[in-house]
């Protein structure tokens, strides 16, 4: 099945460092990102693991829930765990899902539906490199995917997950390389009665439809 932006993101269940999950029940009220790899031991993913551990405490501030998955059990992932820890400075601190006989790499459309689970290098899981930002309704709110060459940039993905969260409080939208704290814009759905009306301290106009006004707090 293809993903899209806004449809409710598949549920499963799945056995992960930390235990069996039944994924929906896991994310709960909270925000949730899932960010997949081809292969254990594989040196691009090694740094990223290690990034997202030292960036937690910044998801756990946004009520936001991390997860990771790679095309390899749950026991793999354990010993990959100490390379992590001892070549990064990180320990990781949320759970990895097993995924070896690939059913959740097929259910969120990031491999070819006919793949075959059991051994397999990372060359064959190459498409499992992708980055799935949940809402706590259980949709999907943003996806990247990236080439296995090309570290993720998870300071990106926390700006990001920034922009979803405000839009979701105060509808409003953010323009091109915005960061927490500068204006924001006015969604041309609202009209300028109602932004009056929501921003009595004003908003600038540049043209009928681009407003901004200050980030909401």
């Amino acid at each position: 099945m293809a993903i899209r932006l806004g449809e409710e993101a598949p549920d499963f269940t799945a056995d992960t460092t930390e235990g069996k999950i039944h994924f929906h029940e896991w994310i709960g009220d909270s925000w949730a990102i899932l960010f997949s790899h081809p292969k254990d031991f594989t040196p691009v993913c090694t740094t990223e693991l290690g990034y997202m551990a030292k960036l937690k405490p910044e998801f756990d501030k946004r009520n936001t829930k991390i997860i990771g998955l790679s095309i390899d059990p749950v026991g793999d992932h354990s010993r990959w765990v100490k390379d992590i820890e001892e070549t990064q400075g990180a320990t990781v601190n949320y759970p990895m899902i097993g995924d070896h006989d690939l059913k959740v790499a097929k259910l969120y459309d990031m491999i070819h539906p006919e793949a075959s689970g059991g051994p397999r290098t990372a060359a064959d899981n190459a498409t499992i490199r992708a980055v799935f930002m949940i809402g706590p309704d259980k949709k999907v709110k943003a996806m990247l995917v990236y080439p296995m060459s090309a570290g993720r940039n998870f300071d990106e993905v926390l700006r990001l997950l920034d922009s979803l969260q405000l839009n979701a409080k105060h509808t409003v939208a953010t323009p091109v390389n915005w960061k927490p704290g500068d204006d924001v814009i006015i969604p041309t759905s609202v009209s300028d009665d109602d932004a009056k009306k929501k921003y009595p301290q004003g908003f600038k106009t540049l043209k009928p439809y681009l407003r901004t006004v200050a980030q909401p707090k």
